[in-house]
């Protein structure tokens, strides 16, 4: 299947999972029907049975949160499979993919396990794919022979996605901002339908520009949420490269790549004491899901070769320079403490690396 051809299977099935339908991920001669937990209802999960009890698919971030320990995933696998016993019904089940309630309700395991096999890499692609679809990465699985009457998703295609190579300029227009009126906002759309991606450039920027990689985050850049400092960040970015001239990317990419709504699950999560990183890896996600490989991408399409990089995080500077964009000074940029994100911020800098006083 053509690049073209495969991206339009993979949009296709993720719109069918995000709505709770059935997939089919096939590695060769494997099949695995699949169904996100979370949108898992009685009647779905029935269908899905058809040709036997479903498995629940977990990774291993949320098994160890789960205490699961007698079974490790194989390197380079990243799939716990629950063997679902009579008493592990849809509802047991869905608590045991959402950690939400982990505090209130307490598991009834024991969890028996299985290796997943011959199936461990459509079931890492199920997983990959819930991920992409922003939902919790936890599935009903089955393995079938059966006739496919669902989507069909090919397991090598989800695994070796990525972002970066499908982007392209779409549009550019002339964009004046508060504290920058110099600005032209660039658009790059990704072939595959995903998310669309922005480009403010902002003054004129000389052979290294001052640059700035912002991850989307409604509730802190649109609704002033206290939580987070990314609402002060990004306006501080846009009035500080005003200045001297640059770039700032804008990437859609929310709650460090988990999504708008696991983003408000982990609020809850912290809320009940957990921080940024625990909260992330109780949902079964990793402490950063983003991908700034996304940056360099767009970099390289402005022509952009040497930077100076507006962050704390030197995370950010590693991925520039993996995809060849020479990072020749990473400026501080701290704004935005209150009382309500101090926690945020010691985790940032206490857990992740990043260099704040």
């Amino acid at each position: 299947m053509s690049d073209a051809g495969s991206d339009i299977a993979l949009a296709r099935a993720l719109d069918d999972l995000r709505r709770g339908e059935i997939v089919r991920v096939v590695d060769g001669a494997v099949a695995l029907d699949i169904l996100a937990a979370e949108l898992a209802t009685a009647d779905s999960l029935a269908r899905l049975e058809r040709e036997g009890r479903a498995d629940l698919l977990l990774t291993p971030e949320r098994a160890a949160t789960l205490n699961i320990l007698n079974q490790r995933p194989a390197a380079g696998t990243e799939v716990v499979v629950i063997h679902r016993m009579p008493w592990h019904d849809l509802l047991s089940s869905i608590a045991t993919a959402d950690p939400v309630d982990d505090l209130d309700t307490p598991f009834k395991g024991p969890f028996p396990t299985r290796e997943p096999g011959h199936a461990t890499r459509a079931a890492t692609a199920a997983l990959h794919l819930a991920k992409r679809a922003a939902l919790l990465p936890a599935l009903f699985a089955v393995e079938t022979s059966g006739q496919a009457d669902h989507l069909r998703a090919d397991a090598g295609a989800i695994l070796a996605w990525r972002r970066a190579p499908r982007l392209h300029i779409v549009s550019r227009a002339r964009l004046p901002l508060e504290g920058a009126e110099d600005t032209e906002v660039v658009a790059f759309r990704p072939s595959d339908g995903g998310p669309e991606h922005l480009a403010l450039l902002i003054g004129k920027a000389g052979d290294e520009p001052l640059i700035r990689l912002h991850s989307a985050c409604l509730t802190g850049d649109v609704l002033g949420s206290l939580k987070c400092d990314c609402g002060p960040q990004l306006r501080a970015a846009v009035r500080r490269i005003a200045e001297e001239g640059g770039i700032l990317l804008y990437l859609q990419q929310e709650g460090r790549g988990i999504g708008l709504l696991n983003k408000l699950r982990a609020y809850q999560l912290q809320d009940q004491g957990f921080d940024t990183v625990d909260a992330n890896l109780r949902l079964g996600f990793g402490e950063d899901e983003r991908d700034f490989d996304l940056a360099g991408a767009m970099l390289k399409a402005l022509g952009v070769s040497r930077v100076r990089l507006l962050s704390n995080n030197p995370a950010k500077a590693e991925a520039l320079v993996g995809q060849g964009v020479e990072v020749v000074e990473l400026v501080p940029h701290q704004f935005g403490e209150n009382p309500h994100n101090a926690h945020y911020l010691a985790t940032k800098r206490d857990r992740q690396g990043h260099r704040l006083s």
